[in-house]
């Protein structure tokens, strides 16, 4: 009687041991989500100042032109922000009319040689009409001394519509010469240009062919190699890091979905 009641009890036991826990049910964690003015800005100098970023609109190139530029931030959650520009510009100057753009506030005025990564990440859309002449690019500002005046200009450009960089050398055709072709850096290949805008240099890499409509990557990989290959002292001071599309003539609307990280 004994043995038949242990071998009841370890059947028994062995039924509940067998029996699965029950699986934990994850959930995710809530996004934290920045309170932003989402109105429509239009005016020349207008901006919107929030924790990691602010919206500004640069037109500083506007001066007998015609038409319009408004843009708009829909949501910044967890370091991202989406937002939006339209524009539209004709006659006036042939030079850039405005740059709408996101500018980082967080860990600027750092030297070059002291930063670890500017991780970034940037997809986007476009929709437009006309001849359009524009670009959609990053544009990074260095000084020689924390929040001093510019002298490097480093611009990541995604996109270019007939607009060409700025350089010291062009070919017969009136094109710029690259200074170095196929670059490759952050999982992309770039040409690499170099000039001056008359205030300081610029260093400016496009897209060896097409347009890169998403990048995810390291920006400061960018700022290693001029400074490992080209003329750009670590020993600068990294003052501005901005994301947007500088105009020049035709319409377009950019949507944006950014978000960057200095460390």
């Amino acid at each position: 009687m004994f043995a038949a009641a242990s071998l009841v009890t370890l059947l028994c036991a062995s039924a509940v041991l067998a029996t699965p826990a029950p699986s934990k049910v994850l959930t995710a964690e809530p996004r934290a989500c920045t309170s932003v003015s989402t109105s429509k800005y239009c005016g020349q100098w207008d901006s919107v100042v929030t924790t990691p970023y602010t919206l500004y609109l640069d037109q500083w190139g506007i001066s007998g032109a015609s038409g319009s530029d408004c843009a708009q931030i829909t949501s910044i959650c967890d370091n991202t922000i989406v937002w939006s520009t339209t524009w539209s510009w004709s006659g006036g100057s042939s030079g850039v009319k405005t740059y709408t753009n996101i500018n980082a506030n967080q860990n600027l005025n750092k030297k070059l040689s002291a930063i670890s990564s500017i991780q970034s990440s940037w997809s986007w859309s476009q929709s437009s009409s006309g001849t359009l002449v524009a670009n959609i690019a990053y544009d990074l500002f260095t000084s020689a001394s924390s929040g001093g005046s510019n002298a490097y200009e480093i611009m990541i450009w995604l996109a270019n519509y007939n607009a060409g960089p700025i350089s010291y050398t062009y070919g017969s055709d009136g094109k710029p010469v690259a200074v170095k072709t196929n670059v490759s850096l952050a999982g992309k290949t770039w040409n690499l240009y170099y000039g001056s805008n008359g205030s300081n240099l610029v260093y400016s890499f496009l897209p060896t062919s097409g347009t890169y409509t998403s990048f995810s990557g390291d920006l400061n990989l960018f700022l290693k190699y001029l400074s490992a290959n080209q003329s750009l002292p670590n020993s600068q001071y990294l003052t501005t890091v901005q994301s947007g599309t500088e105009a020049t003539s035709g319409s377009a609307t950019l949507s944006s979905t950014y978000s960057v990280t200095i460390a």
